[in-house]
């Protein structure tokens, strides 16, 4: 099978070998449901209570603000229409860059709460992704019934918000803040006490962990509407049987992304770095290059050059990278997200994400550096040829 070098962490990544040894056992002998009273049932049970108290110590929260989901869009989806139902906000503000799982929930539940008098408000961005603390000021107001929600690190641009001067000014004016920290998490410190919000997504996937567990840490003193009826489940929050397995995955992951903090985070940059030094001198434009970004994120366009077809030609040289956001691949639109940090949607269309990962190496970059000259080259001789 033809394996390409994976330069698209931020879509997903590979399950580290000791994640899935941890969950072996719960996909053959230990099966047990973690709410049967038997023993099999026991066993699944402290399973799951060391996995919750595992994702915790990554995020410095408690392991009763810990409630388990599929993914990071229940996650978001379960926050904003859970809270929503609870406190019936007048307002709801997100950022111009959310993730669409935050951004289209915002949307339906603004829509669904016009009689009700609910605004949306979508908050500007500076050129190199920033909220600034007096956008989020502006829209809320003195005082404010209201959700906010916005990102910590950016899925596309890798760009990090400042997020405590964000939640002062939230918390100021009793709103309920909540960031979506799936791309932050195992590629920054990240601590839910430090950054001063309400509540918090994570996703085992984005951490060489398994898909389908993710999980909402939140304020035990914040209401949540569940969205799912069923058994009492998670605290009540989440109905379904707990899928162990994955659960246990993402605890072990989470152990090990702790593990890599000392380390990964400066090899990342330095390969990173190195991209984006070729990339300026190659007349590429950088998306976010003046923000703090998580270290294994770069995100670029060529003027004139479509961002899929160097995509697909980068593949078939043997490199796999992506077209901004993997949720959004489907769709033949320029990134939101560059719109709303005001690049043109010629530009945006033409935008390439690499993101790398802790099997990636300097020598992986250089091969991938060399099939990115060779290809640009390509593609601006043929552009040339047709004009």
């Amino acid at each position: 099978m033809f394996e390409p070098v994976y330069l698209d962490h931020n879509a997903t990544t590979p399950v580290d070998p000791r994640v899935l040894a941890a969950m072996l056992p719960y996909l053959e002998n230990r099966y047990g449901n973690a709410s049967s009273r038997h023993e099999y049932g026991r066993a699944a049970r402290r399973a799951v209570d060391e996995a919750r108290e595992q994702v915790a110590a990554a995020v410095g929260a408690h392991p009763t603000e810990v409630v388990f989901v599929s993914g990071g869009s229940e996650a978001n989806n379960l926050f904003l229409r859970g809270a929503a139902a609870s406190m019936k906000p007048a307002q709801i503000a997100v950022s111009g860059i959310e993730h669409p799982c935050v951004m289209r929930a915002a949307e339906d539940l603004a829509r669904r709460g016009n009689n009700a008098g609910i605004k949306l408000s979508k908050l500007e961005v500076d050129q190199e992704g920033r909220v600034a603390p007096s956008a989020l000021a502006d829209a809320l107001g003195e005082k404010s019934s209201a959700l906010v929600s916005i990102m910590l690190a950016n899925n596309e641009s890798g760009v990090l918000q400042d997020l405590p001067a964000l939640a002062e000014i939230a918390r100021a004016r009793r709103a309920w803040f909540h960031t979506d920290a799936v791309q932050a998490l195992g590629r920054v410190k990240v601590d839910f006490r430090a950054l001063g919000v309400h509540a918090m997504t994570v996703s085992a996937h984005k951490i060489y962990g398994p898909k389908g567990a993710g999980a909402l840490i939140f304020d035990k003193r914040i209401e949540l509407h569940p969205q799912i009826a069923g058994g009492s489940h998670e605290r009540g929050i989440r109905a379904g049987t707990e899928n162990v397995p994955a659960i246990v995955g993402f605890g072990a992951a989470c152990e090990l992304a702790m593990t890599d903090l000392a380390t990964q985070p400066a090899r990342l940059a330095a390969m990173r770095d190195r991209i984006d030094t070729e990339l300026v001198s190659l007349g590429a434009k950088l998306f976010g290059a003046l923000a703090d970004r998580v270290p294994n994120t770069t995100f670029f366009a060529f003027p004139g050059i479509d961002g899929e077809t160097l995509v697909g030609k980068l593949d078939r040289a043997g490199f796999a990278v992506a077209s901004g956001s993997a949720c959004s691949s489907g769709s033949t639109d320029p990134s939101q997200v560059l719109l709303a940090m005001g690049q043109s949607p010629e530009l945006a269309r033409g935008a390439v994400r690499v993101s790398l990962g802790r099997g990636n190496t300097p020598a992986q970059i250089e091969a991938f550096l060399a099939a990115l000259v060779r290809t640009v080259e390509e593609l601006k001789h043929l552009t040339a040829m047709a004009v």
